[in-house]
């Protein structure tokens, strides 16, 4: 009768215990759909660059079956990101469908800063130069092939995947800071795909852990740009490899170098500059180094919004300004 009574007892308190379990579970689940959706509502201002990035991730992303490229631009697809609508034509390039190929087409290859990330597609440095030639009398169509978090290795691999046959005249390689960079695969986390609180949780601890200052940004970079760096040597092999097709197919090649635009007033980086103006002229590119248009500006002059340092749309007018007359020069 004990015993009975025992195991009655052991399982009253089993089924309390699970059930326990189960309530904390559903609790614990309610309260973080509730944060998501809190969350969700928060950033709907499209005003938090991080949580736009994301948005840009999983809306106009997909992976790519070259490991090269590790992931390429959805095709014929809109989004409005940082309250900037982001328009993909069927080549996955931004901007308008093609025509008919005109005598002269300009192809730009490079990262977010070449996309026009946070500006205004008719702002775009690419869309500027148009609009320059054809104010001079002048048929050119330039080609957007900006790409955020892509390096030289994935955006010169994604021009021999997908845009050879486009038969460009020009390529400018629109070159910045990171683009020397090795960049991780992406997308292996299933949590931070889908979700704005993870996201928030994970940036949030790595700005706590990995706080940069200014000198230890450069010392970053003077790391990335040694000349044993496996970045660096990749980098340098794609610019090369892109020199040798442009040779054969009598393509025109422009290096333009990006400056970071955090502090241009006491600029720290004009080391990868000389480094970039070297590797460019060995292997037959022009040199544009666009930091002389920038210089001198504060942040709250160039940067697309607060807390997101790409170049809104004065930087990309005084970028076109500098490139116009180097690649009006270099056409006839």
């Amino acid at each position: 009768m004990v015993g009975k009574l025992c195991n009655i007892v052991c399982m009253q308190r089993s089924k309390q215990f699970l059930f326990s379990i189960i309530a904390m579970s559903l609790s614990m689940a309610l309260c973080l759909v509730a944060a998501e959706a809190f969350i969700r509502l928060k950033n709907s201002s499209m005003t938090n660059y991080d949580i736009e990035m994301w948005r840009y991730a999983n809306l106009l992303k997909i992976r790519s079956d070259d490991p090269a490229i590790d992931f390429d631009h959805v095709r014929s697809k809109t989004a409005t990101l940082q309250n900037v609508e982001i328009r993909l034509n069927k080549e996955g390039l931004r901007g308008p469908e093609l025509e008919a190929k005109p005598a002269r087409r300009i192809l730009f290859l490079g990262g977010s800063i070449t996309l026009g990330w946070g500006v205004p597609e008719k702002e775009t440095v690419e869309a500027r130069l148009q609009q320059m030639f054809a104010e001079a009398g002048q048929k050119v169509e330039i080609l957007n092939g900006g790409v955020g978090n892509y390096n030289t290795e994935r955006y010169v691999s994604r021009f021999f995947k997908n845009f050879t046959a486009l038969e460009p005249t020009d390529i400018v390689v629109h070159y910045f800071l990171r683009d020397a960079e090795t960049l991780p695969p992406g997308g292996g986390n299933w949590f931070l795909r889908h979700s704005q609180i993870a996201l928030t949780l994970w940036i949030a601890t790595h700005r706590l852990f990995d706080k940069q200052g200014e000198e230890t940004l450069v010392q970053h970079y003077k790391t990335a740009y040694e000349p044993d760096a496996p970045g660096f040597k990749v980098m340098q092999q794609q610019l090369q490899r892109l020199a040798d097709y442009a040779r054969v197919h009598n393509i025109r090649l422009t290096l333009a170098m990006v400056p970071d635009v955090h502090n241009l007033k006491d600029y720290p980086f004009s080391f990868i500059h000389e480094i970039m103006k070297s590797i460019a002229e060995r292997n037959g590119y022009r040199y544009v180094d666009l930091l002389p248009a920038l210089q001198g500006r504060s942040p709250e002059e160039l940067w697309a919004m607060p807390g997101d340092p790409h170049p809104n749309a004065l930087g990309h007018e005084l970028m076109a300004q500098a490139l116009f007359p180097v690649l009006k020069a270099a056409g006839k």
